[in-house]
């Protein structure tokens, strides 16, 4: 995630929808005062490669800790800190009332389903044998499934603006243009090797996997009116 102060911004970080490639890119916009949260290290490389600002002032302030955080930090010396896909409530919690209600709030997110197996190859990356994509998505935490909790609170949007990762290049100009920013935002490559089939997700999930991601997804399935689609529908393989 990122908060921009020049700008006005908080981008909202979400799973599978080139959330790390958006983040590197809107880096290049900040200074020392805004927060930028921490990436993998090779997608650091990347960032520090292009010369774009890494990771800073993602520690929570100390007048935002509750008893637990206290403990935490006292006990197990582990400050309370802004992570890679904090959720809308926990940012909304750590930072000033000013900041939350005038800053530009934005993230992106994905079509459920084909969103489930670029989070299948992810996960099962480094395994030798894979185990099946239904028997991943019936074991898989619910928080690496759905985004939800990542833009919403109480179940209602927060955002200003949600893009979609089927539209990204002209949702991140509508994003460009908002802001105001100096340049369009080229994304670097990253994460976009794992996913060695590329077929519809209609060939790839069965009717089990299907149900999973309906009932696990069914939130942001009926907010954004996505439906199931055979290949042959759109003539895709």
């Amino acid at each position: 995630m990122i908060i921009n102060h020049r700008y006005k911004f908080i981008f909202f970080k979400t799973r599978k929808t080139a959330g790390t490639s958006i983040e590197i890119a809107l880096s290049q916009f900040c200074d020392k005062n805004d927060v930028i949260t921490r990436i993998t290290k090779e997608d650091e490389k990347k960032r520090r490669k292009l010369g774009f600002p890494g990771p800073q002032n993602y520690i929570t302030p100390l007048k935002h800790y509750q008893k637990a955080d206290w403990i935490n930090l006292i006990k197990k010396a582990q400050p309370k800190s802004f992570q890679n896909h904090s959720t809308a409530a926990f940012i909304k919690k750590n930072i000033p009332e000013e900041i939350w209600e005038n800053y530009y709030k934005f993230t992106f997110e994905r079509n459920p389903f084909d969103k489930a197996i670029s989070r299948y190859y992810w996960s099962t990356r480094f395994s030798d044998s894979r185990i099946s994509i239904t028997n991943y998505l019936n074991t898989a935490e619910i928080y690496l499934l759905s985004n939800w909790e990542n833009y919403t609170i109480n179940d209602h949007i927060v955002m200003d603006f949600v893009g979609f990762y089927e539209n990204l290049n002209d949702d991140l100009e509508k994003v460009q243009k908002k802001l105001g920013l100096p340049s369009e935002l080229k994304l670097p490559q990253t994460k976009s090797n794992y996913r060695k089939n590329k077929d519809h997700y209609s060939n790839l999930l069965d009717a089990e996997a299907r149900s999973r991601i309906e009932i696990v997804c069914a939130k942001e399935i009926r907010a954004f009116d996505y439906h199931w689609k055979q290949a042959k529908e759109n003539g895709i393989k």
